[in-house]
């Protein structure tokens, strides 16, 4: 036993921001292709064969998804993190281990009440959902998901806080691992319980798309245990009490409202979106949901695991009363999110046929053209997070929420406008959320531009300017690439198409980096010299040793 937890403690040690990024971002990616494949599956499950099944499994997940956001999700560990960090950097471990253990105990409470509340009232939530898209019998199927999905805002709001625990001390492993260990459990549900389970030769359970569900569940409980495995070594001393009068719990108390509300209006966003897709035929829930999926990767990838790994350390800068290593910190991570961002949405306007065929063979030209605008919100989707947690490192939650209330806002009169009034479809759908990505970066760039002085200065604008120039020009060299290597009616599988998306993106990411280093841009340097040392580094010629 003692062995088990020396490995576990050596395995969750505390990372440099670098190498937390590092591994955020690979278990990301992980997480990401493992995303793929459960997309995969399920499209060439049900896609062509029950659009109204795969619509009802997309509808089922909404209002559980919904209570997570605005109950936890960002809203817990923005808010918990500073305050707890506080209380370890002024060496008052009693204290934080209170605050972890009241949060916990808080928060399983009210996700359980809400847990139990989506169960009973599941068909009216689904028509509210849904509204007259869905057929009696997806109808009926949805509530039926929605019943058994409605557990995970209990399993995720433990997990929040026991990963934003371990967060806040720079311990990302365990963290890292979660999202993997979820996806693995509803692929399970996909290849296994979707086609039923025998025991001794009674059927236990007939499978069919409701076995996708019940994985669901199972990687919800995967993903618990694996965060709760990461606590190993910590000292963490949980006890079973809310310590209302902790004044680090009352603090997180206060903050959490805003940024809850936040999130939940961001997510509401999200009802209205699926309630109008629903009106549009059958698969267009599907079709709009999957786009959003396939667009929200790179942001995770890039502006989620970097301003995730990022954030304590700013926390730690303004606990210490260094504004000025904050503000600089803060401008190098918007920096390296912005030189990567840009190429990378880019590149997904270019090849969105490529990235639509790994969900499905032979593509969708429906789901194609939906990320291809939705490509725009790549860039500010991932400059977002990192803007966004400058403000809650400094325990702003308000300034956001306000943003936030005007751009979702805007964007519900945008995506109705566009789909009922010009008639764009589910295109309109995916146009407003792109404009509105633009608007809400806008607005917080000019709050914080006011309220940190110098933050965007000469270089940095200058920085930015070249980066945007630096992507103009990769983007010709991968539209020829495109142009050349097109998509034919035989690339009809994975194997014939994925080559030749590498062969782009390989194409496409040399050119950028070359083009930033005409430009004397300094992030591409680390990157060419790794290249570098990998490639040519065994030519090295060896020193001598003199006799």
């Amino acid at each position: 036993m003692n062995r088990v937890k020396k490995l576990v403690s050596k395995a969750n040690r505390q990372l440099t921001i670098q190498l937390a990024a590092f591994l955020l971002a690979g278990s990301s990616l992980l997480s990401s292709l493992l995303g793929l494949l459960r997309d995969r599956l399920l499209m060439s499950n049900y896609y062509d064969t029950y659009k109204t099944g795969i619509d009802a499994y997309t509808v089922a997940f909404v209002i559980p998804d919904f209570m997570f956001f605005l109950l936890v999700s960002g809203a817990l560990s923005v808010t918990f993190i500073p305050v707890f960090s506080q209380r370890l950097a002024t060496g008052n471990k009693k204290s934080a281990w209170e605050l972890s253990s009241s949060l916990v105990n808080f928060m399983a409470l009210i996700t359980l009440a809400a847990s139990l509340l989506i169960i009973i009232f599941a068909e009216p939530l689904v028509r509210f959902v849904a509204g007259p898209g869905l057929d009696e019998t997806s109808r009926g199927l949805a509530v039926s998901m929605m019943r058994v999905i409605a557990v995970n805002p209990f399993l995720f709001a433990i997990a929040s806080v026991v990963a934003s625990m371990q967060q806040a001390i720079g311990r990302f492993t365990f963290f890292a691992l979660a999202p993997t260990i979820y996806n693995l459990g509803i692929i399970f549900g996909i290849t296994v319980l979707a086609n039923g389970v025998n025991l001794f030769g009674f059927q236990l359970f007939e499978g069919g798309i409701m076995g996708v569900a019940l994985g669901v569940v199972l990687g919800s409980i995967m993903q618990l245990i694996v965060s709760s495995v990461g606590l190993i070594g910590m000292g963490f001393d949980y006890d079973f009490k809310i310590r209302w009068k902790n004044r680090g719990f009352r603090k997180v108390l206060k903050l959490l409202p805003p940024r809850s509300f936040d999130q939940g209006i961001d997510y509401f966003n999200n009802i209205v979106e699926t309630n109008l897709a629903s009106r549009l035929g059958a698969g267009m829930v599907t079709a709009y949901q999957r786009a959003t999926t396939l667009h929200m990767m790179p942001v995770t990838l890039i502006g989620v695991a970097i301003s995730t790994a990022a954030f304590p350390r700013m926390s730690e800068r303004l606990a210490a009363g260094r504004v000025d290593l904050f503000k600089s910190e803060l401008r190098a991570v918007l920096r390296v999110i912005i030189w990567l961002a840009l190429p990378t949405a880019v590149i997904t306007f270019f090849t969105r046929g490529y990235i639509v065929s790994f969900i499905k063979n032979g593509g969708d030209l429906l789901i194609a053209n939906i990320l291809g605008v939705l490509a725009v919100a790549i860039l500010f989707r991932s400059i977002y997070h990192i803007a966004a947690r400058s403000f809650y490192a400094r325990q702003d939650t308000r300034t956001p929420l306000y943003i936030s209330i005007i751009t979702i806002t805007l964007n519900i009169f945008l995506a109705v406008v566009f789909v009922l009034r010009f008639g764009l479809g589910v295109y309109g759908l995916a146009l407003a959320q792109a404009l509105v990505s633009i608007v809400e970066v806008v607005i917080l760039f000019l709050i914080m531009a006011i309220r940190m002085p110098g933050l965007f200065d000469t270089s940095f604008i200058h920085a930015v300017s070249r980066m945007v120039s630096a992507s103009g020009l990769m983007g010709l060299i991968s539209y020829v690439s495109v142009k050349l290597l097109d998509l034919s009616a035989r690339d009809q599988s994975f194997f014939t198409t994925f080559p030749k998306f590498a062969v782009i993106v390989a194409i496409s990411l040399i050119s950028y980096l070359l083009i930033c280093r005409l430009f004397k841009l300094e992030e591409p340097e680390p990157v060419i010299k790794k290249i570098a040392s990998l490639a040519f580094g065994q030519f090295k010629p060896q020193a001598k040793v003199e006799p």
